[in-house]
């Protein structure tokens, strides 16, 4: 367990007066069948912010990477049909890296989580036909390939869709680093 983690499950607890065991033991006695319904339920019933109705969530249906026996599992389930864009996550992967050493990567079972302090990208092979890069750059108006996500709640501020290898150009990694950046 990372150390933000650690001080999200802490903070839950400040918060609402029960452990993240409590929350997990109260998801599942309701069975519901996708986490979307999890973060709905814990947002309306019991006044839950995203971050902490997404930890419950994850921690709830092991879909996270510190439930997973190997966090390189969840990442070969998300290529699953989709094995064409695992040289586009590999390169990403790979310029990404040269930002620092602080990177912390994160596995779910539909995206991979890039952090610092906090989270500043996700890396998504989103359908067979088109990867998306999730950005955090608040306040940032959506120029060139960078485009505003305006749905409410999202994980991301901005989008970048990418198609192949070849779609991995300068402004893109310029995007990501600038949200890196902003997240230290």
């Amino acid at each position: 367990m990372d150390s933000a983690e650690k001080t999200m499950i802490e903070n839950l607890f400040k918060n609402t007066g029960k452990t993240l065991e409590q929350w997990i033991e109260i998801v599942k006695k309701k069975n519901f069948a996708k986490h979307g319904e999890i973060i709905k339920f814990l947002k309306e019933e019991h006044s839950f912010g995203h971050g902490f109705a997404n930890l419950v969530a994850h921690k709830s249906r092991g879909s996270d990477a510190g439930s997973a026996e190997n966090p390189d599992d969840l990442i070969t389930k998300q290529y699953a049909g989709k094995e064409h864009f695992k040289p586009v996550y590999d390169m990403l992967m790979k310029e990404i890296g040269k930002f620092g050493s602080d990177i912390e990567t994160a596995p779910k079972n539909a995206y991979v989580s890039l952090r610092r302090k906090k989270q500043f990208a996700i890396l998504q092979p989103a359908t067979k036909t088109r990867f998306e890069i999730g950005i955090n750059l608040k306040g940032q108006p959506g120029k060139g390939v960078l485009e505003e996500i305006k749905t409410a709640n999202s994980m991301c501020s901005h989008k970048i869709t990418i198609a192949s290898e070849k779609d991995i150009t300068p402004e893109v990694i310029k995007w990501i680093k600038e949200a890196y950046k902003k997240a230290g």
